[in-house]
């Protein structure tokens, strides 16, 4: 666990807003950015993201329906498509995909949570609170 990942997930869980995310990511290098985009789609694998989840995700990342990420994760496996999204160039490209990308693990963790995770589990993440 690092200050990313603790980021990340805090996120996506809600406890941090959206606007000190992007000012977040904003602040990395390209390879940085990269490396976030490439964490979150791996993590958002992980908790068994489903194309089920895209429409919500763009809604939550604030998204129009024509912006290349929302388009990306419309189309095809889902997990193939994350990849496609994390690899986005253009920095405006990834903003939007990052706010989907934590979109994504919202929805997703959330749903691996309230069914594998209610009574209890081991997952540092589900433990966060922002002091």
């Amino acid at each position: 666990m690092n200050e990313r990942d603790v980021l990340l997930n805090e996120l996506a869980q809600g406890l941090r807003p959206m606007s000190e995310g992007i000012e977040w990511f904003d602040s990395l290098g390209q390879e940085k950015q990269s490396e976030a985009l490439l964490f979150l789609r791996h993590h958002c694998v992980q908790a068994r993201a489903v194309a089920e989840d895209a429409q919500e995700a763009i809604r939550r990342a604030g998204l129009r329906l024509t912006h290349t990420p929302a388009v990306l994760i419309s189309r095809g496996r889902i997990d193939e498509q994350l990849g496609k999204i994390a690899g986005l160039g253009p920095l405006d490209e990834r903003r939007k995909a990052f706010r989907l990308l934590i979109a994504v693990l919202t929805i997703a963790d959330a749903r691996r949570r309230e069914r594998f995770c209610s009574d209890g589990c081991s997952h540092w993440w589900h433990r966060l609170s922002v002091a």
